[in-house]
C-alpha cells in the first residue's frame, strides 16, 4: 500500500520492539510488538488488496509510524501492554466486561475490617474474593458465613455510631457479628477471626469443618446440647457455602480456564476462576476486531490486558486454548505478576479438557447473545455517520462528535455538559461537566462560556499540515471533533459561530438540534436541515443531544439538591456553612439531624450543648411550621 510516511528502506531496525501508528492529530491509534520490527512494519505497506479490510482502514488514516526498540520480547510485552493501557487505540482490539462483576471483599487494611460488595476498581488495603454472579450471591454467602466468623459488615459510619453510643447494633444481638465497636472482642482475636473467614474464602475449609465438628463432638459428650446444636447449625450453614461452589478439580487445584469464539468481526472470551478445584467465579467478554487476529493471538492480548489490570491475581495454572508464538516471554510475564512460576499451557485430556470444553461452550453462546443484541448496530452506525457527513456536506464522516447542553432553574445553579461520541458510541471517559462562573447567566452567554474554556483547549492544527517528530499528541480538550453540537436552534448556534469567528476556529463544524421537529441548524442558513423519521443519522443525533441533556441535569439536579439541604439549616444562631457541611457528612440528611439526640449532635466537631440544643429547638419548629 503506497502512503507518504512510510519509512525509508533499512531505516526499520530488526530488533524486537513496539510500534505506533499515529493520525492527523498526533492521536495514536494502533499500538503492536513485534520480534523483527522491520518484517512486522513492512507487512503493512503491500498492496492494499491483500490487507484485511480493517487492517487497511487503520494504515489509511495513520499519517506516522514510530517505534521503540527493547532488548527482549518480554520488554516488548509491558511496554505495549503500557502504551495500550496510556493511549485507548481505536483499532487495538480491547475487551470490554460484558457485566460489572460483583466482588466479596474485606477490608483487611482496616483496624476492624469489614466484609461488603464491592464493584469497579480495586483498591489497595481490600482483599477481593469471586468474582460472583450477583450481589445477591455474596450476601446470601455472607449471611451463612457470618455465623461462624461474625465479623462486621456494617458500614464505617455505623460503626462510629455504635462505638460513640457504647450500644452494637442488631447483628451482634443475633449472633452475626462480634461487636468490635463496644470491645466484646479484642483487635487481636478479632484479626483471628478475619484471617479464618478469608483462609475459608480462598478454599481452605477442612480445617474449620474439623474444628467445628470436633468442637460439636466436645460438646455433646459434656452434655452441652444447646452448643452443640448451635455448631451443628453452624456446620450446615458452611455445607450449604460449599455446595454453592461447583467441585471440577482435584482440592490443591488453582488455575484460571480461559476459551474463546470468534468470528471475523467480534471475539468473545469465558473464564473459569477455580480455586481449591472449586468454580469461585465466572467472567465474560466481547471485543471487537479491528484487525484480523487468530486464536493465538487474542489469547496474548486477553492474558496482558486481564493480568495486567491492577490488583488482578495470576494463578499457578492458565489453561488457554491456544499457545501464542511467543508463549515463554508470556509465560515469564506471567511469572513477574505473580512473583512466582506460572504454568501456561492447552489441556489436552482428562478433567481439565472436559473442563475447557464447558468454558467454550459459554464462550460461543456469549457470542451469539451479543450479536443477537447488537445486530445491525456496526451497520447501523457506519450508516448514520455517512448520511450525517451527506446531509449537512462535511468533508468527512464526524468520527468524533461533542453536544453541549446548559441546565439551570432561573438562574440558579447553571451548569453545562460535554459528551463525546467516537464512531457513533459515547466515550463516557472524555465527557466534561462546567459550573458557569460569568456575571450573565442565561442559556446563550452560558453556552458561549463553557464553549470559550473548551476551544481555547484547542491548540488548533491545520488540516494536512507537516507533522513535527517532537509533537505531542492531542489528549482530551486537545483532541478537535469534526462535529460539535449544541442543543437548540437558530439562536444557539449563531450564539456558538460568534465563538467560533472571536476564537478564530474554522476547522470544527458546528451544528444545532432543535427539540421542535428535529430540525438541524447549521450556521449562515435560513432554513433548518430536516432528516427523515427513519434516518440513522437523525437517530444518532437524538442520542448525542438526549446524553447531553441527561449528563447536565443530573449536574444540576446534585447541585441544587446540595444546596436546599445546606439551607434547611440556615437561619440557625452560631451554626456556619463549615458546621453545616460537618452536620450533613456525619448524619447523612437533614431528617436524621432533625431525629438525633443532643449528645449525637454534640459528637460532631464544632457543636457544643449550647447549639446542639439551639439546632434541636429550630429543627423541630420548622417541621411543625411545614406541618
Amino acid at each position: 500500500m503506497s502512503v507518504d510516511y512510510r519509512p525509508a528502506p533499512g531505516t526499520i531496525p530488526t530488533e524486537p520492539g513496539v510500534y505506533r501508528f499515529r493520525d492527523r492529530d498526533r492521536r495514536v491509534i494502533y499500538v503492536g510488538k513485534a520480534k523483527n520490527l522491520r518484517n512486522r512494519l513492512n507487512s503493512y505497506f503491500v498492496d492494499e488488496s491483500r490487507l484485511h479490510e480493517r487492517t487497511r482502514r487503520m494504515v489509511a488514516t495513520a499519517r506516522s509510524v514510530d517505534w521503540t526498540v527493547v532488548g527482549t520480547e518480554v520488554e516488548a510485552l509491558q511496554l505495549e501492554w503500557t502504551w495500550i493501557k496510556e493511549y485507548d487505540p481505536r483499532f487495538n482490539v480491547m475487551f470490554k466486561d460484558d457485566k460489572s462483576y460483583p466482588w466479596l471483599a474485606v477490608t483487611v487494611g482496616d483496624e476492624f475490617p469489614r466484609a461488603q460488595v464491592m464493584r469497579g476498581t480495586r483498591r489497595k488495603g481490600v482483599r477481593y474474593f469471586g468474582p460472583f454472579g450477583s450481589a445477591w450471591a455474596i450476601r446470601q454467602t455472607l449471611d451463612l458465613l457470618t455465623r461462624v466468623f461474625p465479623i462486621r459488615t456494617c458500614s464505617d459510619t455505623e460503626l462510629k455510631r455504635c462505638n460513640r453510643m457504647g450500644r452494637p447494633n442488631l447483628l451482634a444481638d443475633i449472633g452475626k457479628c462480634s461487636a468490635p465497636c463496644v470491645g466484646r472482642i479484642t483487635a487481636e482475636d478479632y484479626r483471628e477471626l478475619v484471617n479464618g473467614f478469608c483462609s475459608f474464602m480462598a478454599g481452605d475449609t477442612a480445617p474449620v469443618r474439623r474444628r467445628l465438628i470436633a468442637q460439636m463432638q466436645e460438646a455433646s459428650e459434656a452434655l452441652d446440647f444447646e452448643k452443640a446444636a448451635r455448631l451443628r447449625d453452624d456446620l450446615a450453614a458452611l455445607d450449604k457455602v460449599l455446595e454453592q461452589q461447583v467441585v471440577v478439580l482435584a482440592d490443591d487445584v488453582d488455575c484460571d480456564v480461559m476459551a474463546v469464539a470468534d468470528d471475523e468481526l467480534q471475539a468473545s472470551v469465558q473464564i473459569f476462576h477455580v480455586r481449591g478445584g472449586r468454580i469461585r467465579g465466572q467472567r465474560g467478554w466481547v471485543a471487537e476486531k479491528p484487525e484480523p487476529v487468530d486464536l493465538a493471538d487474542i489469547v496474548e492480548r486477553f492474558c496482558t490486558q486481564f493480568y495486567g489490570e491492577q490488583g488482578e491475581v495470576v494463578p499457578r495454572e492458565v489453561l488457554v486454548p491456544a499457545l501464542p508464538e511467543d508463549a515463554p516471554a508470556l509465560t515469564e510475564w506471567l511469572g513477574e505478576q505473580r512473583g512466582a512460576r506460572v504454568d501456561l499451557r492447552v489441556p489436552r485430556r482428562g478433567d481439565k479438557r472436559a473442563l475447557a470444553e464447558t468454558v467454550e461452550k459459554n464462550a460461543v453462546e456469549a457470542l451469539q447473545r451479543h450479536k443477537l443484541k447488537r445486530a445491525g448496530d456496526l451497520t447501523a452506525r457506519s450508516k448514520a455517520l455517512e448520511e450525517l457527513a451527506d446531509a449537512l456536506d462535511l468533508p468527512e464522516a464526524p468520527l468524533r462528535i461533542e453536544c453541549y447542553d446548559v441546565s439551570q432553574s432561573q438562574g440558579e445553579d447553571v451548569v453545562a455538559s460535554m459528551v463525546v461520541f467516537e464512531d457513533g458510541l459515547p466515550r463516557k471517559s472524555e465527557y466534561r461537566r462546567f459550573v458557569i462562573r460569568g456575571e450573565k447567566k442565561d442559556d446563550l452567554s452560558s453556552l458561549q462560556e463553557v464553549l470559550r474554556r473548551r476551544l481555547a483547549k484547542l491548540d488548533e492544527q491545520p488540516t494536512g499540515s507537516p507533522l513535527e517528530e517532537d509533537e505531542e499528541p492531542r489528549k482530551g480538550f486537545r483532541y478537535p471533533p469534526q462535529l460539535l453540537v449544541v442543543d437548540g436552534g437558530r439562536p444557539q448556534v449563531a450564539a456558538a459561530e460568534q465563538v467560533f469567528a472571536e476564537m478564530g476556529v474554522d476547522t470544527v463544524n458546528l451544528a444545532g438540534l432543535a427539540k421542535r421537529l428535529e430540525a438541524i441548524w447549521l450556521p449562515g442558513e435560513e432554513h433548518p436541515v430536516i432528516l427523515s423519521r427513519t434516518s440513522e443519522a437523525l437517530y444518532l443525533m437524538q442520542r448525542v443531544r438526549d446524553e447531553a441533556h441527561r449528563f447536565a441535569i443530573s449536574l444540576h439536579r446534585n447541585r441544587r439538591r446540595k444546596r436546599m439541604r445546606l439551607s434547611a439549616l440556615d437561619g440557625v444562631p452560631g451554626l456556619g456553612e463549615a458546621k453545616r457541611k460537618a452536620l450533613l457528612k456525619h448524619f447523612g440528611s437533614v431528617k436524621r439531624i432533625r431525629e438525633a439526640e443532643r449528645e449525637d449532635l454534640e459528637a460532631v466537631p464544632g457543636i457544643g450543648p449550647k447549639l446542639a440544643e439551639t439546632l434541636r429547638t429550630h429543627l423541630r419548629d420548622s417541621e411543625g411550621d411545614a406541618d
